[in-house]
């Protein structure tokens, strides 16, 4: 008992420094913090931590893919050019400029991961509000909600659908059955929202320079490598391939030509890297086996199941609101994870793993640490030299966040047996 509640007690303080970041000590610090603990006193053994954190090598591998790319498009000016042309394309226009981030951010999302949205698209944003001369927020904050709202379109849209599935993993037309019309609500009910809660940043005009921008070789390159690797994990969806690897090979071959052909150092690239976040994942993967080892998560599943015997529309819409909540206490990384273990445990029907699953990806739209992309899009913010609170973005996320799942939940409801 004294154990349990010790494991419990350590992986909450964990997550709660995650979240707060007190003395504005890095994330991966408490996470890293929590996992060293629990082996430390012997309440989880090392082999079994050394294994949990094993389990991320995919995600370590695609967070790294992405870091190189989003790092090496920085350096050559990809994003500066982006920039321009969709502030050229706004025609002075703020709303306009507004709808357009959101468009390429929901393409981004759905073919590269809502992660290569928090990495990839905030720099390109933050450029492009520069270059417009406006309050870069609203459209930052468009990289955040998107990344979430659209995340359940693909299999290949969040790696925690991955994980919720496991080897449960619908075929691609199944998940379209069921995820299409929910993801579409999703999608269009976070717009309507954000652009509303937006609307008096976005009634004036934009600056349009218009200075030309060349796009050099080196982004160029970058730029077909981004579209090379959007194929690449769209085929490896399809045929059930872990996303990591390819990623990761992705990133550093697109690196690796840009660099040769430009004759440059490998160093201010992989400097620049935010590397922090992979302490930071390995260290929530190990809370988690730690309280796998209490014996809650088996109860979680007999519970579940039970109740799915007895009402499977009740159980779903429960389980996805109670994975929504439970991603912003916790992050939903571990909530994807805690999900996992239970709904497979379970036996859970494919309505009840799909709410669970909206949950977990939907459902950190309410807070600023609710999800691992959030969290990659706070530290690409801070080093644009931006902050946003965590009381900030709860007034928001308590506006956007609860319509876009209840509705999004009652279109799965719809397309469910």
């Amino acid at each position: 008992m004294f154990a349990s509640t010790a494991t419990w007690g350590i992986a909450g303080l964990a997550t709660l420094g995650v979240v707060a970041r007190p003395w504005n000590l890095p994330e991966y610090i408490w996470a890293v913090t929590g996992a060293v603990l629990l082996v430390a006193l012997d309440l989880l053994p090392w082999r079994d931590a050394i294994a949990a954190a094993g389990k991320g090598v995919d995600v370590y591998f695609f967070l790294i893919g992405m870091m190189l790319l989003a790092e090496v498009a920085r350096k050559e000016g990809l994003f500066d050019w982006l920039a321009v042309q969709a502030v050229r394309r706004s025609h002075h226009s703020a709303s306009r400029l507004f709808a357009i981030v959101y468009a390429v951010g929901t393409l981004v999302t759905i073919f590269l991961s809502n992660d290569a949205t928090a990495v990839v698209l905030t720099p390109a944003v933050y450029a492009a509000t520069r270059a417009a001369k406006v309050e870069p927020l609203p459209y930052l904050f468009v990289c955040a909600f998107i990344a979430n709202a659209a995340s359940f379109v693909l299999p290949i849209s969040n790696p925690a659908n991955l994980v919720v599935f496991g080897e449960r993993m619908p075929t691609l037309l199944e998940w379209l059955h069921y995820f299409a019309l929910p993801s579409a609500v999703a999608i269009i009910v976070t717009f309507a929202l954000l652009r509303f809660s937006q609307r008096n940043s976005l009634a004036g005009r934009v600056d349009s320079d218009e200075t030309p921008i060349a796009l050099t070789r080196g982004a160029a390159i970058v730029a077909f490598g981004i579209a090379a690797t959007a194929i690449v994990l769209l085929a490896a969806s399809a045929l059930g391939r872990d996303l990591g690897l390819p990623t990761f090979a992705c990133g550093a071959i697109v690196t690796a030509i840009v660099l040769l052909l430009g004759r440059k150092s490998p160093l201010p690239v992989l400097r620049d890297v935010s590397w922090s976040v992979l302490p930071l994942v390995a260290g929530l993967f190990i809370l988690v086996e730690g309280l796998n080892h209490t014996g809650v998560l088996p109860a979680l599943a007999d519970v579940l199941k039970q109740a799915a015997a007895t009402s499977p529309h009740a159980t779903a819409w429960s389980a996805g609101i109670i994975a929504a909540t439970a991603s912003n206490l916790i992050n939903n990384l571990p909530m994807g994870l805690i999900a996992a273990t239970t709904t497979q445990a379970a036996q859970a029907s494919h309505q009840v793993t799909g709410a669970i699953l909206i949950g977990v990806d939907l459902g950190p739209n309410l807070s600023v640490t609710g999800s691992l992309a959030t969290i990659l899009w706070l530290i690409a913010l801070r080093r644009e030299g931006e902050h946003v609170g965590a009381l900030r973005f709860l007034r928001l996320g308590i506006v956007v966040m609860p319509p876009a799942l209840l509705l999004s939940l009652f279109a799965l409801s719809l397309v469910s047996p």
